[in-house]
């Protein structure tokens, strides 16, 4: 994997990852939910703020500002890269990748698809949401997987046939307190 700035796969993001844990983990120990907190919206779409998406072409160019005519600053060359939607203006759309880098997409280049990135090496796929249950494929770092139900804990993600339970500490392009059904 190379660190050129024009390639899809950053890996950053931690920090966001901590914050989004302890904010779920001081849910939990107040006996609130996430829904507790207000959810921002988007000025064009109405649709929560942040929020993941996919890229849905094998190339993407990502601009300084949301116009045609502002300067590509790269492009993201791997379809169904997740990337976090954190503002909207028109038909474009701020994206921040897993590295922290961002600018400006048009919306035409977005699908609502959701993927991760396993951010671990060899992380074990299990059969069930239980670490002790059978093991069914270990996912490579680096691979986007296409995500599946999310629990607090546990997300079941595919990819090229395999498929599994993995622990969401190890994804990225999923929220610590997001669940999927």
């Amino acid at each position: 994997m190379s660190h050129d700035p024009k390639q899809a796969i950053r890996h950053n993001g931690a920090e966001v990852m901590i914050r989004q844990f302890l904010f779920t983990t001081l849910c939990v120990f107040i006996g609130a939910s996430a829904s507790w907190a207000e959810v921002q919206r988007g000025p064009v779409t109405n649709l929560p703020m942040p929020r993941y998406v996919s890229l849905k072409s094998d190339e993407g160019n990502v601009r300084r500002g949301p116009s045609l005519s502002h300067r590509i600053d790269w492009v993201y060359t791997r379809r169904n890269l997740p990337l976090r939607v954190v503002a909207e203006h028109g038909h474009w759309r701020r994206v921040v990748d897993m590295e922290g880098a961002g600018g400006w997409v048009h919306y035409a280049l977005l699908s609502g698809v959701r993927t991760v990135v396993v951010t671990d090496d060899r992380l074990p796929a299990h059969q069930y949401r239980d670490a002790q249950s059978e093991i069914r494929a270990y996912f490579e770092k680096g691979v986007v997987a296409r995500l599946g139900e999310c629990d607090p804990i546990w997300c079941r993600i595919s990819h090229d046939g395999h498929r599994g339970w993995v622990d969401k500490r190890f994804l990225w392009g999923v929220d610590a307190s997001e669940i999927r059904e």
